[in-house]
């Protein structure tokens, strides 16, 4: 057990007094009961994080192992692990550094376990991106569920770390089922909707580029609004577009990226992306607090990758959400002739002429689509 002057003398009890550096004390005996050393206590305090040291263990394992122990553990190269971490976003500190607990090894062994079952090294890395784009925005929500939950008006600062850290006993076994069942979900209905052609399967081949619609949507001024609001006032309006996104939604369509001000869908058919631009935009016209929607569509070849989809009906929709008025949606041609073609259309088209678009060499006929009333 360290004593009050060795937490004196490593700087964590600077500018305490009375109420407040008892409570100090009484975080910093805590946190040492519980395996932390006077280093990881000081790194914490440098941080800022003395705080959430406790639950930081009790979701990531500690700070026990260097990154080349991880890799000598694991059986992964350190070079492909340095590729890997920083894939995932994370921050690379010295590789003799110890940053990285239970969780970090687990995870290291993971990977090496696709390996063995011949993932290839390029697939894994793209999977690591994939999930670092798609799994900082569910935890920062995480963290607001963590703090609404552990905050307590007038709690002392070792009230407020063991709340923090039982908030995280109790929310991280859940985790991974509920990570792992959404994630099923979500690949039960991709199975559902991906096609496989007749020449991919004879070929053996893995699908790759194919048809697909492409939407792009965007909130209209929203530059401009970022220039006169605060960062909380611009950051809440992206998020509740992605609200009315999630609740608008649904399979087929996918949401492949949100961008701040904007929204990337794609589709194997036409039909339920062209209604779920006209929905998404009616609901942000129903939104008091959302600038006006207006948005792109069109229809080709692209192909998937990396859990986004590259190709000229990609730039096609975003060029066309470019020009589109506020509060409409704007199609490339071959969008509603492939409706018609397949006969179930049901929407209103107004002729919006021919325009030369920016990448595009050829003029694109263009049409404005409503709902049919």
């Amino acid at each position: 057990m360290n004593t009050a002057a060795e937490y004196a003398e490593a700087g964590l009890l600077d500018n305490l007094e009375g109420q407040a550096l008892a409570s100090r004390l009484r975080l910093l005996e805590r946190l040492s009961d519980r395996g932390l050393t006077l280093e990881e206590l000081r790194t914490a305090h440098a941080n800022g994080t003395l705080l959430f040291v406790g639950a930081e263990r009790i979701v990531g394992g500690g700070s026990e192992y260097t990154l080349r122990e991880i890799a000598e553990e694991s059986g992964i190269e350190l070079p492909f692990l340095r590729e890997l971490m920083r894939a995932n976003g994370a921050a690379i500190p010295a590789q003799d550094e110890r940053n990285y607990g239970s969780g970090d090894l687990g995870l290291a062994k993971l990977v090496a376990g696709y390996r063995e079952l011949g993932v290839a090294d390029e697939d894994l890395v793209d999977v690591a991106r994939v999930l670092a784009r798609g799994l900082v925005p569910v935890a920062q929500a995480m963290r607001r569920i963590v703090l609404k939950l552990a905050i307590r008006a007038g709690a002392s600062e070792d009230e407020l770390a063991e709340s923090f850290s039982a908030v995280a006993a109790d929310l991280t076994p859940m985790l991974e089922p509920l990570l792992g069942e959404t994630l099923r979900l979500h690949l039960r209905d991709m199975a559902r909707t991906e096609a496989v052609t007749a020449a991919e399967l004879s070929a053996g081949a893995l699908p790759g580029a194919r048809d697909v619609g492409v939407c792009f949507a965007d909130l209209v001024g929203f530059t401009r609004a970022g220039e006169l609001l605060d960062p909380d006032e611009v950051g809440e309006i992206a998020a509740r577009l992605e609200r009315v996104a999630d609740q608008t939604v649904k399979p087929p369509v996918q949401i492949v990226k949100t961008l701040g001000d904007g929204i990337m869908l794609v589709s194997p058919d036409l039909h339920p992306l062209v209604a779920t631009a006209l929905e998404l935009v009616e609901s942000a016209e129903r939104e008091d607090r959302l600038p006006e929607l207006r948005a792109g569509i069109a229809y080709g070849t692209a192909l998937s990758r990396a859990a986004d989809w590259y190709g000229r009906p990609v730039n096609m929709a975003s060029r066309l959400t470019d020009i589109a008025r506020p509060g409409s949606v704007l199609a490339q041609d071959v969008v509603r002739e492939a409706l018609r073609d397949e006969g179930i259309d049901g929407f209103a088209w107004s002729f919006a002429g021919p325009r030369r678009l920016k990448g595009i060499s050829d003029p694109v006929r263009l049409y404005r689509v409503r709902q049919r009333s």
